[in-house]
């Protein structure tokens, strides 16, 4: 990465981190992605249970790996091919002690952005899990949230779209079409502006391109 992207976003993340504080969040910032691993695995304490809901940028850092062969109870619906064992574990990491994510867009005041197709992430992310634990790539900075919006859905969800065996307008053309087709990942919208629970999410800003 440029030098002077690298330099920008240290500034920016100084930012960020002061406005999740305000909305009770609490920031933090690992210049490369050995850094974030350490800080995570810092912020987790052993025992304690683990899922997570599609978190690329989570097993970029090594953060999934890292729990799966630790000192730790894992709900791993990655390990499964059957919808109702997914559904089961999915259900089981709503009452997880860390629920591990990323989030498709983050603006400059600390507002998340996230875009959800099963649903089940958003879901974690609004209510249930004890912590909510973000790996955020600063490549996800948008400058307000209808810049974040408009991320999620033109650049995030076409690229998610491609990971999977379904059919949508933005799988074929790379750009949303706003489309109501039964495998659309854009089926729900979270917009989490404040926490009520002080620093149940915690967000570890990466000076480095993650996820999408």
């Amino acid at each position: 990465m440029d030098v002077n992207i690298k330099e920008r976003y240290r500034k920016l993340a100084d930012k960020i981190i002061k406005g999740l504080k305000s909305r009770n969040m609490q920031g933090y910032y690992a210049e490369t992605k050995e850094e974030a691993l350490a800080l995570a695995l810092e912020l987790i304490p052993e025992g304690s249970s683990i899922s997570w809901g599609g978190a690329t940028s989570a097993h970029e850092i090594g953060l999934t790996e890292a729990v799966i062969n630790g000192n730790y109870v894992v709900y791993n619906r990655d390990a499964v091919d059957d919808f109702e064992e997914k559904r089961k574990i999915s259900i089981q990491a709503m009452d997880c002690d860390f629920f591990l994510a990323s989030t498709n867009a983050i603006t400059e005041d600390g507002i998340l952005v996230n875009i959800d197709g099963m649903s089940n992430r958003v879901a974690a992310i609004a209510f249930g899990p004890r912590n909510v634990l973000m790996i955020v790539g600063m490549n996800k900075v948008a400058r307000d949230v209808d810049a974040a919006v408009s991320r999620a859905r033109n650049i995030a969800a076409p690229i998610n779209a491609q990971r999977f065996p379904i059919e949508t307008p933005c799988k074929v053309t790379g750009s949303c079409a706003n489309c109501k087709s039964i495998s659309t990942i854009c089926c729900q919208f979270l917009i989490t502006r404040f926490s009520r629970e002080k620093d149940r999410i915690k967000v570890i800003l990466v000076n480095d391109n993650l996820g999408f």
